[in-house]
C-alpha cells in the first residue's frame, strides 16, 4: 500500500491484468453480450453501489461527506471528442482499489466461472452477477479513463487500459484534482458506438436499465442538466405503480444478472416490526451457489439507506439463492456489524422471511409442478440443506423435497411416495450415490425391482447428511438399499413385466452355497466384515453392503474424499445363489470336495475377482491393479483352454 509520504516518489506503472482478467477481455471484445448497451447499466449500478457504502461509512463518519452530503450520478456525452463520461461521488478507490477492483478477478470460484464462460458460452448471463460487468465498457470503447479519489483521501489516482492485457496506474494529473471524492470513468467510443453520444439514446437506456436506482441519474446537454430516472427505492412503492420490465430491471440491477427471475416477492410488513421487502429467486444458478461460504445475495437497508450486503444473519444458508432487499425501520442506522450478528429484530425477520418464501415456493409446487421441477434442478441440492440446519422449518421443507425414483418419470414428493406403497410396506427405501445415472445402475435396486419396490434416487452430498436428522416421514423411517437388515422375504414377485407376461421364478440355489459362503469368508477373511446370502440380488452375482450400524458406504467415500477419515470399514459381500456364476462355483467347490492345490488357487482367483467386482460396481477402484489383472488373466486363460 502507498503510504502518504511516498507520493512524490510514485510515478506512472504498467500492470498487466490477471490472466483470468484477460481471457475475460477477449470473449467481451468478441461481442459477448447481445445487447451492448448494458455496458452502461453496469457502470450506473457500480456507482450506485459506490454512494451506498459511502453513505454506510458516513454514518459512523460524517466527515466523509463534509462539503458534498448529496449523492449524484452523472452523465456526459460529448461528440466533439467522442466521449461519454460517467462520474459518481461515492466512496472512490485509491490505487490498491484500483489494480485489486479492475485489475484482477479476486473471488473464490474464478476457474469454474470462466470454464462456464469459454465451453458453455454462458457468459452473457453470467459475467454481471459475477461483479465484473465493468469490462463490458471495451465493447463500446477502445480506450477506458477511470480517475477516483477515495473519500476521506487527499490524493487521486488514474487508472487507463485499452482492454488488450495491460493497464497503467498512477497519479491523477493536475486537470483531473477537481474529483472531490468518487470516480469518474471517460470511455473513449469505438467508431460503430457513435450511438452512445446521442442524448435521447441515453435517456432510453436509463430509463429501460436503471429507473429503479434511489440515485439521481442526471445528464449534462450543453447548459442543462436534466434528471433521468425516478430516483426513489422501488421496493418502496406500491406494486400497482411498477410494471414487470421495472421489477425485471431491478432483479438485473441488485443481482448483477442477465437472467429474467424465476419467482419475485414484494411485500411489507407492518406491526411490532415493520419492514419491506423485494426478494427474486434467479431463473440460473449464481456462479457462487456453493461457495464453502454460502453467502447470500439480499442486501440489508434501514430507513431507505444500505448498511451491508453481508449480512449472515438475515437470511439462512438454505435460501442463498436469494436476491434482493430487505429494508427495515426497526434498527438504528448506525448497528454494527457485531450487532447485528445476535440482533433480535433480524432474528425475527429472518424468521418471517424465510418462512413467506417457503410458502411461496409450496404454492408453486402445488399449482406448477413443472415450473417447480425447474427450480427444483437448481437450487434443491441447497434448499435440503435446511432440513438438518433448520427444525423450526422441517415440516414444511420435507413437502417441499423432490427426488428421482425407480418407479415413475420425473420427480416425486414424500407424501406421494408414502400414498403408493404397498400393504406392508413400512420403510421408505432410498439409494445415495455419485450422480443419478449410476445410482439407477446400482445392483442394491435389482430384488426392490422385481417385487415392485419403490427405491428413492438420491445423488446430492447433502442427502447423506439431511436423512439422518429427519429420521422419520408420516411414520415412515429412511432405510437405505445398501444397508444389511433389508427384508424383502414378505413381498411377492411383480405379477408381470412390462411387456404383461408373468414373470419366470428364478433357479432355486445350488446345494453347495452354504460351503461356498463358508469358503469365500476363509479366503476374504483380512478384506471383509462377512459373507451372506442376498434376498435384494437378482441379476447381479454379487454386491456390497453396509452392516447395520455401520456407516453408509457413500458417505463414508465422501469423507474420505474430503479427508475426515483415513480407514474404510470392512463391508459384507452378499452373494446371488441363484446366478449362473454362483451356481457353477458353488457346484465345482462341492463336487472337488478335497480339491487340489490347482483348483483351490482358481477359486481363491475367482473369490478375489468377485470382490473387486462388487469393488468397481460400487464405483470404487481396485485396491491392487496388478493382482486384479494377473487374476483375471488367468480366469480367461483358462476357460479359452490357454
Amino acid at each position: 500500500m502507498v503510504e502518504e509520504g511516498d507520493m512524490d516518489s510514485i510515478s506512472e506503472e504498467k500492470l498487466s491484468f490477471q490472466a483470468e482478467v484477460s481471457r475475460l477481455l477477449d470473449i467481451v471484445a468478441n461481442s459477448l453480450y447481445s445487447n451492448k448497451e448494458i455496458f452502461l447499466r453496469e457502470l450506473i449500478s457500480n456507482a450506485s453501489d459506490a454512494c451506498d457504502r459511502l453513505r454506510y461509512a458516513a454514518l459512523t463518519e460524517p466527515n466523509l461527506l463534509s462539503g458534498d452530503p448529496g449523492f449524484k450520478i452523472h452523465l456526459k456525452p460529448d461528440a466533439k471528442s467522442r466521449t461519454l463520461t460517467i462520474s459518481d461521488n461515492g466512496i472512490g478507490m485509491n490505487r490498491d482499489d484500483l489494480i485489486e477492483n479492475l485489475g484482477t478477478i479476486a473471488r473464490s470460484g474464478t476457474a469454474a466461472f470462466m470454464r462456464q464462460i469459454e465451453d458453455k458460452g454462458e457468459g452473457a448471463n453470467l459475467i454481471g452477477q459475477f461483479g465484473v460487468g465493468f469490462y463490458s465498457v471495451f465493447m463500446v470503447a477502445d480506450r477506458v479513463e477511470v480517475t477516483c479519489r477515495k473519500a476521506g483521501e487527499d490524493h487521486a489516482w488514474t487508472w487507463i487500459s485499452d482492454g488488450k492485457g495491460e493497464f497503467t496506474v498512477a497519479p491523477a494529473s493536475p486537470d483531473s484534482l477537481d474529483l472531490a471524492r468518487g470516480s469518474r470513468i471517460v470511455l473513449s467510443l469505438k467508431k460503430d458506438a457513435a450511438e452512445y453520444l446521442d442524448p435521447a439514446r441515453l435517456r432510453n437506456i436509463v430509463k429501460t436499465y436503471s429507473d429503479h436506482v434511489a440515485i439521481p441519474v442526471v445528464m449534462t446537454e450543453g447548459d442543462k442538466e436534466d434528471t433521468l430516472n425516478s430516483a426513489s427505492a422501488i421496493w418502496m412503492r406500491s406494486k400497482s405503480d411498477i410494471t414487470d420490465v421495472q421489477y425485471t430491471e431491478f432483479y438485473h440491477h441488485v443481482a448483477h444478472a442477465m437472467d429474467d427471475p424465476w419467482l419475485r416477492l414484494h411485500f411489507k410488513a407492518e406491526g411490532v416490526i415493520e419492514y419491506s421487502g423485494l426478494l427474486y429467486v434467479p431463473a440460473v444458478q449464481p456462479f457462487d451457489l456453493f461457495n464453502p461460504e454460502r453467502r447470500h445475495g439480499v442486501k440489508l437497508y434501514v430507513k431507505r439507506i444500505f448498511i451491508t450486503d453481508d449480512c449472515a444473519e438475515l437470511v439462512p444458508p438454505y435460501l442463498r439463492f436469494l436476491r434482493g432487499v430487505i429494508d427495515t425501520e426497526d434498527l438504528a442506522l448506525n448497528i454494527s456489524r457485531e450487532m447485528l450478528q445476535s440482533h433480535p429484530v433480524l432474528a425475527k425477520i429472518r424468521g418471517a422471511v424465510t418462512k413467506r418464501v417457503l410458502n411461496e415456493l409450496k404454492k408453486k409446487a402445488e399449482k406448477k409442478p413443472e415450473e417447480y421441477a425447474a427450480f427444483w434442478d437448481n437450487f434443491g441440492a441447497v434448499l435440503k440443506e435446511g432440513l438438518y440446519e433448520d427444525a423450526s422449518q422441517r415440516e414444511t421443507l420435507t413437502g417441499l423435497v423432490r427426488f428421482a425414483s425407480t418407479k415413475i418419470e420425473g420427480l416425486t414428493s414424500l407424501s406421494e411416495y408414502v400414498e403408493r406403497m404397498p400393504e406392508g410396506q413400512s420403510e421408505i427405501y432410498y439409494i445415495t450415490g455419485d450422480d443419478a445415472d449410476a445410482v439407477r445402475r446400482s445392483p442394491h435396486l435389482e430384488g426392490f425391482e422385481a417385487k415392485g419396490i419403490e427405491v428413492l434416487l438420491l445423488s446430492d452430498p447433502v442427502d447423506e447428511f439431511w436423512i439422518p436428522a429427519v429420521a422419520t416421514f408420516k411414520d415412515k423411517s429412511f432405510k437405505s438399499v445398501t444397508r444389511g437388515g433389508v427384508d424383502l422375504s414378505g413381498f411377492a414377485a411383480k405379477d408381470a413385466g412390462e411387456d404383461g407376461d408373468a414373470k419366470q421364478e428364478p433357479e432355486a440355489a445350488a446345494p453347495g452355497t452354504d460351503a461356498l459362503v463358508a469358503f469365500l469368508k476363509l479366503a476374504l477373511k483380512d478384506a471383509v466384515k462377512d459373507v451372506r446370502r442376498s434376498e435384494r440380488l437378482t441379476g447381479s452375482p454379487v454386491c456390497l453392503i453396509a452392516d447395520e450400524g455401520d456407516m453408509d458406504m457413500h458417505l463414508e467415500r465422501l469423507l474420505k474424499q474430503h479427508r475426515q477419515i483415513d480407514m474404510a470399514s470392512k463391508r459384507v459381500l452378499e452373494i446371488n445363489p441363484k446366478h449362473n456364476l454362483i451356481r457353477s462355483l458353488s457346484q465345482r467347490l462341492e463336487t472337488k470336495g478335497t480339491a487340489g492345490e490347482g483348483d483351490n488357487a482358481a477359486l481363491e482367483d475367482a473369490a478375489w475377482l468377485l470382490l473387486d467386482q462388487a469393488r468397481i460396481l460400487e464405483g470404487e477402484a481396485v485396491p491392487d491393479p496388478a493382482a486384479f489383472a494377473r487374476r483375471l488373466t488367468t480366469i480367461v486363460e483358462r476357460g479359452f483352454g490357454a
